[in-house]
């Protein structure tokens, strides 16, 4: 296997420069991510139930899933991003709508679903404690019904229109129930099918159960669903041997390169030569949550630039390192901030 271990700060430099001309469709699952900032000080009994009622003090929200994927490509500086995907004609859509137009995200192609509903993750937590502990136990809002045929072929419809503008498609698939969400079978059929047309364009899917299924695109599995390994324990990790293994039957199988991320350990990438891409090293409190989706905006940004493979998920690697040192919420990485990260990195590898 070999292993990536520099890249000099003028590379950098030209990859990054490049984001501002990246036109980018994020197609997937829209969650809007709801915090309430809870008081503890401030708890009431309730009169009529004797049960605890927590008091409200403040409430934030931000896009999050493929959402998530639209922060980091707006304070990283992409040129244009698309939205294609479904919300609920209800309150979170409009926040979730208000939020992405707010980035700069084209809205045109995020379709209003009536009867669905925005799929919304709420996360009441402690407001004096930004660490993980200060987190109560999140409430999940998610379509469990078949999404609409109708509604599929709008999806694919939108993709069409885009298709001859675009640099690159990343798809979020994160709704668990089968077909319940916008990466239904038939889209993933429609994506492979428009990936073998459009050849210039990069497609790259992430997928919390499917990932295997995909073909003809990018692939973004982390190690664990690499393998399969569906209920991995907290601190466990897939040996390098199994997941080189694991690797190559996967590119065999998608058609395309694949790109396995291993949390601070970083990436294993497929191009087929299987390459290591080491992670930054970290210390003190880290917040993983959103980290792969930063991750993929930072490396589908380096390949709409010309980076290789192990160089755009060496600036995921970069990114993401910078997300997840911002706690209590869904971070993003600026431009500015790429390379004295990367200078650690390099510092890193000669240690």
């Amino acid at each position: 296997m070999k292993r990536l271990s520099n890249m000099s700060a003028e590379r950098l430099e030209q990859l990054v420069e490049s984001f501002a001309r990246a036109r980018i469709a994020v197609l997937g699952d829209y969650f809007l991510d709801k915090y309430l900032e809870v008081d503890p000080a401030l708890a009431e009994v309730s009169v009529e139930t004797g049960r605890r009622a927590h008091q409200v003090v403040a409430i934030r929200h931000s896009p999050g899933v493929a959402g998530t994927v639209v922060c980091n490509l707006a304070s990283l500086g992409a040129g244009r991003i698309h939205a294609i995907g479904l919300t609920g004609d209800d309150g979170e859509g409009y926040d979730l709508r208000k939020d992405l137009a707010a980035l700069g995200c084209r809205l045109e192609h995020l379709h209003h679903a009536p009867g669905m509903f925005t799929p919304t993750y709420l996360k009441p937590r402690d407001c004096g404690d930004p660490t993980l502990s200060g987190e109560h136990e999140r409430y999940d809002t998610k379509n469990r019904r078949p999404t609409a045929a109708e509604l599929v072929e709008r999806v694919v419809q939108s993709l069409d229109a885009l298709l001859p503008q675009l640099d690159a498609v990343i798809i979020a698939d994160q709704v668990e129930e089968e077909d319940c969400g916008v990466v239904t079978s038939a889209v993933r059929e429609a994506l492979a099918e428009r990936a073998s047309r459009w050849p210039n364009v990069v497609f790259w899917a992430d997928s919390r159960r499917r990932i295997h299924r995909f073909r003809n695109v990018m692939i973004k599995p982390n190690q664990f669903e690499a393998v399969g390994h569906s209920q991995p324990l907290p601190g466990e990790t897939i040996e390098l041997n199994r997941l080189e293994q694991a690797i190559e039957t996967l590119r065999r199988q998608c058609g395309a390169p694949v790109c396995v991320t291993r949390g601070a350990a970083g990436m294993i990438v497929s191009d087929p030569q299987i390459t290591e891409v080491p992670g930054v090293r970290l210390e003190g409190p880290l917040d993983p949550t959103g980290a792969g989706d930063s991750a993929t905006a930072g490396a589908v940004l380096a390949l709409c630039g010309g980076a290789s493979l192990p160089e755009a998920a060496l600036v995921g690697n970069l990114v993401a390192s910078i997300t997840v040192q911002q706690l209590a919420t869904t971070g993003v990485a600026r431009p500015e901030q790429l390379l004295p990260r990367l200078s650690l990195w390099n510092r890193q590898q000669t240690a």
